[in-house]
């Protein structure tokens, strides 16, 4: 029989001393595991008491975060008055009633001020991921992850929003001194903080945990990419009109209704694996739904200058105004219908808001690549073993579970009125030219006139002699 050679033999004994120690370790672990009744620190004290192992030094250094189990945080008054239904309808209730109870703080948030609204879910969101985040920072006791994170969400919202306030508010801020000079110097402002943030970060770097650092450094930005970014979009989008804000959230939120209720009744096929609860049946009647209901509460919202006019700044009241005639987007038309539907309804042409023809591309994209928000939100879910973001709205989660699909929503608004429906602002162009000075003025009226000039549209000195 063939002998084995030293070095053989040597990594042969090393591999039999490894797989013994493992099996020791992995014993002492199961001996020294705290019942399951004690959790945290309380654990952590009885097994150190005990002289055995921590359930920490057993668990391996996966990098997936280990979030406590959800738990039933729905109200003791719906507890005690759906009792004797089945967790299933039980679970319908809850969010129905919910459902309405949000819709209606909703609009009351509308009514006060839409702005507050898109801050506090931009928060209430990044503190949601970052908190899935910090209870793996957490438990390696690693400083500043935490405040490194606020910082960098306070930078880029002094960003983002700086650069609204200078793009739509020109006028306001060039006449205030301060804000001039914060306008003027903005992006260099901007950017002096972020390097801040970079330079605390760097210094606290901890050997040995110099990976898990950098990855949760890069966490900490795609959740900025993700949460402000989208808000700020939001933002962009709200200042184009009140309707490019309400119609799209909207159409999403009812996409989410009638999709759970089509699938609660008729759901049989299963729609995608991320998302088992998800049915062929509730995307399909969602889809339809969330089409009509589009047109509908487009053709309501289009008949008022509330909804319809962009926020300006009134330079004479000193106040921001939401005042305008219409344009051609919010006045009725006339519009043929194809042969088909005049067959079937008599009516040759219909008289409808040009801005119900966009709302159906509205709909549609809220019904069909909306969801896909939600999923991504899902296999987000499914990799850190967590059911919800957290427990803010009882049978629904955390804010970002609801608003899963609205920042993917937001992009495709902008993205759309960009495309389609904005086009050069005079106001705007107005505004810049009154911040140059008088000889570059000069320069742009004589270029102009020129222009003008050799189109015809104004007469030669000759022809006005």
């Amino acid at each position: 029989m063939a002998t084995l050679s030293p070095p053989r033999r040597v990594l042969s004994v090393r591999r039999h001393l490894w797989v013994v120690l493992s099996l020791e370790r992995e014993l002492d672990c199961r001996q020294s595991r705290p019942p399951i009744s004690l959790q945290g620190s309380e654990a952590e004290d009885r097994v150190k008491r005990d002289g055995g192992v921590s359930d920490s030094e057993c668990r391996p250094d996966s990098g997936v975060p280990e979030v406590p189990v959800a738990t039933d945080d729905t109200p003791e008054v719906l507890n005690k008055a759906l009792s004797g239904l089945s967790s299933r309808w039980k679970n319908w209730w809850v969010r129905g009633i919910l459902t309405l109870a949000m819709i209606s703080f909703f609009f009351f948030i509308i009514y006060l001020g839409p702005m507050v609204l898109m801050m506090i879910v931009s928060i209430k969101c990044f503190h949601e991921i970052i908190t899935i985040g910090y209870s793996v920072y957490h438990s390696y006791h690693l400083p500043w992850f935490r405040t490194l994170s606020w910082y960098f969400l306070l930078c880029v919202n002094y960003f983002f929003y700086g650069e609204t306030v200078t793009d739509y508010f020109f006028t306001l801020v060039q006449r205030e001194e301060p804000l001039r000079i914060l306008s003027k110097y903005h992006r260099f402002i901007s950017f002096t903080l972020y390097l801040t943030g970079f330079c605390m970060f760097v210094l606290s770097l901890v050997k040995k945990h110099y990976r898990l650092q950098f990855y949760m450094f890069g966490w900490t930005h795609v959740t900025l990419l993700i949460v402000v970014t989208q808000s700020h979009l939001i933002i962009h989008n709200l200042f184009e009109g009140m309707i490019w804000f309400i119609v799209p959230i909207s159409c999403v939120i009812c996409n989410d209704i009638m999709a759970y209720m089509f699938g609660f009744f008729f759901g049989r096929t299963p729609l995608i694996k991320l998302s088992p609860k998800k049915t062929w049946e509730g995307f399909i009647g969602g889809f339809f739904s969330t089409v009509v209901f589009g047109i509908l509460l487009s053709y309501v919202m289009s008949g008022y200058r509330y909804f319809v006019c962009p926020v300006e700044f009134n330079n004479d009241s000193n106040s921001f105004t939401v005042d305008c005639e219409p344009s051609e987007l919010f006045q009725l038309q006339d519009y043929t219908l194809p042969s088909v539907l005049q067959s079937i309804t008599g009516w040759s042409t219909v008289k409808l808001f040009p801005f119900q023809i966009h709302s159906i591309a509205l709909s549609a994209f809220a019904s069909i690549m909306g969801p896909f928000g939600g999923f991504f939100a899902s296999g987000f879910k499914r990799a850190f073993k967590i059911k919800d973001f957290a427990n803010t709205i009882p049978g629904h989660g955390g804010i970002m579970d609801r608003f899963d699909c609205q920042y993917l929503m937001a992009t495709f608004v902008n993205v759309y009125i960009a495309s389609f429906i904005r086009g050069p602002n005079p106001t705007k162009v107005i505004q810049q030219l009154l911040a140059l000075r008088p000889d570059q003025q000069l320069h742009i009226y004589n270029s102009l006139k020129a222009h003008l000039t050799e189109r015809g549209l104004l007469a030669t000195q000759e022809e006005a002699a």
